[in-house]
């Protein structure tokens, strides 16, 4: 299970990624505990891509960004897949993943735009003034 200890958010994101960074940077300034995946640099195990497609009330499909160049180059778009074949995806692809993905206490978001994460977190204006992530 991802969310062992309900104390501590955790965020799935692309270091690599505009949003990624953004979402980081509001979550960073805020006063909450984080822990960082970067899918990146951090393998997620098919089941952890289970717990968070469940957490949200999506098929691990949903989680992917079918207009990703990355998928759109290699994969057609009408592709008929089930679960195992989608986290094959992920797994060799995870830029691919469309929406960072935010775990708080026990709430599942998709962060499609850094502002959807505001109403639920309290922020310290100064820290993000300070670090400069507006």
């Amino acid at each position: 299970m991802i969310s062992t200890n309900k104390s501590t958010n955790k965020l799935f994101f692309n270091s690599q990624s505009s949003l990624g960074k953004q979402v980081l940077g509001y979550l960073q300034a805020s006063d909450h505990e984080l822990l960082t995946i970067d899918i990146l640099q951090t393998k997620v195990t098919g089941t952890q891509w289970k717990e968070l497609a469940d957490g949200l009330h999506k098929s691990i499909g949903e989680l992917v960004d079918k207009q990703h160049p990355t998928f759109t180059e290699n994969y057609d778009e009408d592709l008929d897949l089930d679960e195992n074949d989608w986290i094959k995806i992920l797994n060799k692809h995870p830029e691919v993943l469309a929406y960072p993905i935010l775990i708080f206490g026990e709430k599942y978001l998709q962060i499609k735009n850094p502002s959807d994460i505001v109403e639920q977190l309290s922020f310290d204006s100064k820290a993000i003034d300070e670090k400069k992530y507006l």
